[in-house]
């Protein structure tokens, strides 16, 4: 009976899978999306990752976190070798490892189930724990997770997860059978899935709390043996409680000194204070969203959250404040009582207690909540596999229930489907999110850059100037409002002016800016005959940003501005002041890429002379710019000294350079 129940458990579960399956399948003909260009580019920039050089360049090469997401990083590599590449293998390597991660979690819930609740009815366990991961594998707000590439980092860290908690309920039930290797088993569970979890995302490092939730409230069981119980409990400190108060002191600490500062974190438009405020009222917001599920949603857009300001402003803040902390205590009152239901909403916040609180990070994604929500739905699951149990419920209500167990998880599946269809059709995807998200100004310029692409730049235009009307300020705006008029062929004078305006008032965006003037200096470089902006014009762009105060103060920015002023003196065939520039921006910040870029600019402009002249004053620099910060971009550019890759850069340039002067007749003079 025992083999017969795990192979209908399997089948069930393979069952689910393939429906799942299906509702993705549209959304692989999808495209990628935003943080996927910034991220995924690291494929190819050292080149093909095609040996062991050029594999430990990429796996390093992780800005996101301290640790630079190595794990994350290597799982790319399944589906590319370089860049660019296609996205339907990456879309198709995500999907099937949310199908991975929904097999796991049935598996955990079967566990636990089977584990802390030796009295109940098998059958209930097993269904409960197949209802509880299908609903949260065919929910619709994971869509945005599973199909989002880049979003793999979120993903992985539930993997390990999932997989350190079975490790741990495991050595916890060998520990109770008076097994003593129980305990390292335990042990190495946690700690090797928290160190696999954190390589993939930084959330990966909640693991033990969230051991820790499923450990107070489920395995309450002690062993027998005294020593085993000793062992046990040793176990919990060790590899529980000890990692969860670092990691919470931690955020205690970062909140003590944000709320102190009471400044405006970098980039940001709210304080610490505000963003924790702001946080109850998201919070909620997922969790309705959860639990009302919608064939579609907000999507990656969040930049028109208003921001608490105080309890009262909006009022709902205190509300939401309220609320959290009604479910909170409520959780703990009735973990005895209603365990699992309890454990569920432990486990949710618990595991939201970094992205959603102190941490400087923007106000809302929906991924985040895909590694909390893990048991969300076990309750649910609990309560309908009653259905399931030997004659516990009227004939009325078996039938209703087993009814719910089985049009729910098809619900979720069918609004799967519609949302996975959106995500495999990027044109009405980026007018959806528009539509829904009318005071979004990334939602705007996005949906304004996909009807630019498709040959109407005039409904472009209309569509930035109505968006403008209520944030005229707005960097992303103003910039994809004059691509749309050069799409049409100039850029005009008020519209110049207008963009100028805004660059130099901008409290934020300057890398957004600077991308984008370098663009279309590369454009003007390309299409010399018609470029738009003008050079004129995009004269008076940089020397409007770069009179901007949070430019004029801030040293890299400054470099970034005689970066500018350079090419746009090459631009005008004034190589000897283009030279000038380049010198004073790797003054202030000297990095062997950037020497590379701008003597190759003036080589390629046609003074290869002027290049070297360039490159000496690079080596001449004696300080050359440290990156001090500890962590995976410490650890890259260290990669990089000791594989002398910059030297044969700069070496192999120099001597293209001297190739070319030589072949001018001017030696190596300027």
């Amino acid at each position: 009976m025992g083999q017969w129940a795990s192979w209908r458990f399997t089948i069930s579960i393979a069952l689910v899978c393939a429906l799942a399956w299906l509702a993705y399948l549209p959304g692989l003909q999808g495209g990628f999306l935003f943080d996927d260009w910034v991220n995924l580019d690291a494929l190819g920039a050292y080149g093909p990752v095609d040996n062991w050089a050029t594999f430990w360049r990429y796996i390093t090469a992780g800005t996101a976190d301290p640790t630079g997401r190595p794990l994350a990083l290597l799982s790319f590599l399944l589906d590319a070798r370089d860049w660019p590449a296609e996205p339907l293998s990456f879309k198709r390597t995500n999907v099937l490892l949310h199908l991975l991660n929904g097999a796991l979690l049935a598996v955990f819930m079967r566990q636990l189930g089977r584990v802390s609740f030796v009295q109940s009815n098998p059958r209930r366990i097993d269904i409960a724990a197949i209802l509880g991961a299908s609903l949260w594998l065919l929910h619709p707000l994971l869509v945005s997770t599973t199909l989002y590439v880049v979003q793999r980092e979120a993903m992985l860290p539930a993997t390990f997860t999932l997989l350190g908690l079975m490790g741990y309920v495991n050595g916890y039930k060998r520990l109770c059978a008076g097994r003593s290797s129980g305990a390292y088993l335990a042990i190495g569970a946690i700690a090797v899935c928290t160190l696999l979890a954190t390589a993939s995302k930084a959330n990966g490092a909640l693991l033990p709390l969230l051991a820790l939730v499923v450990d107070r409230v489920f395995l309450i069981a002690q062993p027998t043996d005294e020593r085993t119980a000793m062992k046990l409990r040793w176990t919990r400190f060790g590899v529980l409680l000890a990692p969860s108060l670092l990691i919470l002191g931690y955020l205690a600490f970062m909140a003590v000194l944000g709320l102190a500062s009471d400044a405006m974190p970098q980039g940001r438009p709210w304080t610490i204070h505000e963003r924790l405020l702001t946080q109850a009222r998201v919070i909620l917001d997922y969790l309705q969203l959860l639990f009302l599920p919608q064939p579609y949603s907000n999507g990656l857009f969040n930049d028109q959250i208003a921001v608490s300001h105080g309890l009262l402003a909006p009022i709902s803040t205190l509300w939401s404040v309220l609320a959290l902390i009604a479910l909170i205590v409520g959780a703990l009152l009735l973990r005895t009582r209603l365990p699992i239901l309890a454990g569920a909403l432990l486990f949710y916040f618990c595991g939201q207690v970094m992205e959603s609180s102190v941490l400087p990070l923007e106000l809302s994604f929906e991924h985040r909540n895909y590694l909390p929500a893990l048991m969300l739905f076990w309750p649910l699951g609990w309560w309908l596999a009653q259905a399931w149990a030997p004659a516990q419920r009227s004939d009325t209500l078996t039938i209703l229930f087993r009814g719910l167990g089985i049009g729910l998880p098809l619900l979720l599946a069918g609004l799967t489907w519609l949302r996975s269809d959106l995500w495999g059709n990027a044109t009405e995807q980026a007018l959806l999110w528009a539509r829904m998200n009318p005071n979004s100004a990334r939602a705007q310029a996005f949906a304004a850059q996909t009807e630019t692409r498709l040959g109407h730049p005039d409904r472009a235009i209309v569509r930035l100037r109505d968006a403008m009307t209520s944030m005229p300020a707005d960097v992303q705006l103003t910039v994809n409002l004059a691509d749309a008029w050069c799409a049409q062929g100039a850029l005009p004078i008020e519209a110049e002016q207008s963009l100028a305006n805004v660059l130099e008032d901008a409290t934020r965006g300057e890398t957004l800016v600077f991308g984008w003037l370098n663009r279309k200096l590369d454009a003007a470089e390309l299409h010399p005959l018609r470029p738009c902006p003008d050079p004129e014009q995009l004269h008076n762009l940089v020397r409007a940003w770069s009179r901007n105060p949070a430019v004029e103060t801030a040293s890299g920015r400054r470099a970034d501005t005689f970066h500018l002023e350079g090419r746009l003196h090459l631009l005008a065939g004034d190589a000897a002041a283009a030279l000038t520039s380049f010198n004073a921006a790797l003054r202030i910040g000297p990095t062997p890429a950037k020497a590379l870029r701008q003597a190759a600019l003036l080589a390629n402009a046609g003074f290869p002379s002027l290049g070297l002249q360039h490159l000496a004053a690079y080596a001449a620099i004696d300080e050359k710019q440290a990156n001090e910060r500890v962590g995976m971009s410490w650890l890259h550019q260290k990669l990089l000294e000791r594989q002398g890759y910059w030297q044969d850069e700069l070496r192999q340039l120099r001597k293209a350079l001297e190739a070319e002067a030589a072949k001018e007749g001017g030696g190596l003079s300027a």
